[in-house]
């Protein structure tokens, strides 16, 4: 259990100044080649995490997301080189900002809160301290010295995601259930916006400039040149710049948040936010038409052919249909409150970032597989994008969803990838990585692979590759890019062959345990076809 309102620290991170989070918040690699489309939808995601954590009860968290979110969009994404060039862009741009607007009203009730925390929380070292209770006194000490992580401030005792796999399933199918309620509700026009009460509390006046109102956010902040950008900031904005020169390489890739660290503050070490790389996710090849004789197999069980999304003639976007729920377990009783448990990071970065734990289905590469065959006895790679969502500081992979795509033997390229981020957008869902076929080559990351997963990587570093080679053994991995040096080098690679050697040695590692991937029986997940019918 955890506690959100209290000093005990035992197995958490000891609470932390507004000051000292707004620094953490800034500590992201922004890289201005990157589409601003793809940045737009990275600030999305920091609101979808912002929303949830501050659900789960995490101030500090939600704090962080927050002030990154408003430091994007008016500090970077306001001088992006597309702000200009497109009109649907520079609308969507406006919008962000006005979201900001309202957001600074949420920051300015949390900073207080916050501050109050840390304030007693010093006072009581101070207290314990000074009484010279050396054994009460050391542990504490230890507790403070541990590298601060505000995902995990207030927690009493974070879970470890291996050894609570049963616990993880049952949260995750509650608050998923839950979730899915909220959203019929929304849709129903039931419940306003996330953000009200705040609004209402502490709304600043709109006639203020947007730029004025962060930098004034900004003024307790340390580590600032004499422009008032951090340093550390514009030097990580000037090396993004490096990748310019890349972004005709168009590999396809999906330039996730983003979706931001939650664990995010180590003492010793930067966090990634992580910038994006060029353009979107790999792609399937064209259906395959299946025989009734050939009907897919989900989890055992005979089904019919995918159900394709409806006409473009119907009225208003409708969510495409669903193959059935993978697994038997039936759902757990919405009783389990996600803000009474935290999972701890399961794993590093190289760097010594941590990264949260990704909860994979173990049956989801068997449907994927059965999915992919018809292309893979045609020789044609196969792809799918993991989508899901966070509870309580973990990631949990919910739905494979198959974007409409083109393939050859070695290559697939998503198209269409509107219809992919309006899907995600309408069911809350986290891009969280993709899978895709190796159907007569082995199991490994070609440097097309490495190119493409880099863009979901600089969003999202728990982002995973699950590659599949069922002719070969061994027959899948899961992988991720090292960082470093494997996610900065592919960024800056300028190589335009297909395929190409890198430089360095080490770009990718296996995910699984004892990395931060745990894969887990009878979690359940969706499998949804975005490809248009007849095609």
């Amino acid at each position: 259990m955890t506690s959100k309102t209290g000093v005990s620290v035992a197995g958490g991170s000891p609470p932390q100044s507004v000051e000292k989070i707004t620094r953490i918040a800034q500590e992201y690699d922004y890289n201005p080649a990157v589409a601003l489309k793809y940045w737009l939808r990275t600030a999305s995601t920091l609101m979808r995490e912002a929303q949830i954590y501050e659900r789960e009860g995490h101030d500090e968290q939600v704090y962080l997301l927050l002030f990154r979110h408003a430091q994007l969009v008016l500090v970077n994404l306001s001088k992006h080189p597309d702000a200009q060039k497109n009109e649907s862009d520079r609308q969507a741009l406006i919008k962000a900002e006005k979201e900001v607007e309202r957001n600074l009203a949420r920051l300015e009730v949390l900073k207080p809160r916050i501050n109050k925390r840390y304030e007693r929380y010093t006072q009581l070292m101070r207290e314990r301290e000074s009484r010279k209770h050396s054994s009460e006194g050391n542990a504490h000490l230890e507790s403070r010295e541990r590298p601060a992580d505000p995902a995990l401030t207030g927690v009493a005792e974070p879970l470890e995601a291996g050894e609570n796999r049963d616990l993880a399933v049952r949260l995750a199918h509650s608050e998923l259930d839950r979730r899915a309620t909220v959203r019929s509700r929304r849709a129903a026009g039931e419940w306003g916006d996330w953000g009200n009460a705040y609004q209402a509390k502490a709304a600043p006046s709109a006639d203020v400039d947007l730029s004025q109102r962060i930098q004034h956010i900004r003024n307790n902040m340390d580590n600032k040149d004499v422009s008032g950008q951090p340093t550390h900031q514009r030097q990580r904005s000037s090396q993004g710049a490096v990748s310019n020169n890349s972004a005709a390489y168009n590999y396809p890739s999906v330039p996730r948040r983003q979706a931001v660290d939650p664990a995010l503050a180590t003492a010793h070490l930067a966090i990634h936010d992580k910038n994006a790389e060029r353009q979107m996710p790999p792609i399937l090849p064209p259906k395959q038409h299946l025989e009734p004789s050939q009907a897919m197999l989900v989890d055992g069980t005979a089904a019919s052919k995918l159900p394709r999304r409806p006409p473009k003639e119907s009225s208003g976007p409708k969510p495409p249909e669903k193959i059935q729920r993978s697994g038997e377990t039936p759902r757990a009783k919405p009783d389990l409150d996600p803000a009474s448990y935290t999972f701890k990071p399961s794993a590093y970065l190289e760097n010594g970032s941590p990264l949260r734990s990704v909860f994979l289905p173990a049956t989801l590469r068997s449907q994927f597989l059965d999915f992919a065959a018809p292309n893979t006895k045609n020789n044609l790679e196969t792809c799918g994008i993991l989508c899901g969502t966070l509870v309580s500081n973990a990631l949990f992979i919910s739905r494979l969803v198959i974007p409409e795509q083109i393939a050859t033997s070695d290559t697939c390229e998503t198209v269409n990838e509107s219809a992919l981020f309006d899907y995600c957008d309408a069911e809350d869902l986290i891009m969280l990585g993709w899978i895709h076929t190796h159907p007569s080559q082995t199991c490994f990351m070609s440097s097309r692979d490495l190119h493409t997963h880099s863009g979901y990587q600089v969003m999202l570093p728990e982002s995973i590759a699950i590659v599949c080679a069922p002719s070969k053994s061994p027959d899948w991995g899961v992988f991720r890019l090292t960082d470093p040096p494997g996610l900065k080098t592919v960024l800056n690679c300028t190589q335009t062959g297909l395929f190409h050697p890198h430089g360095e040695a080490n770009i990718y590692t296996g995910a699984l345990r004892p990395g931060h991937v745990v894969e887990v029986k009878q979690l359940n997940f969706e499998t949804v076809d975005l490809r248009p019918k007849g095609q």
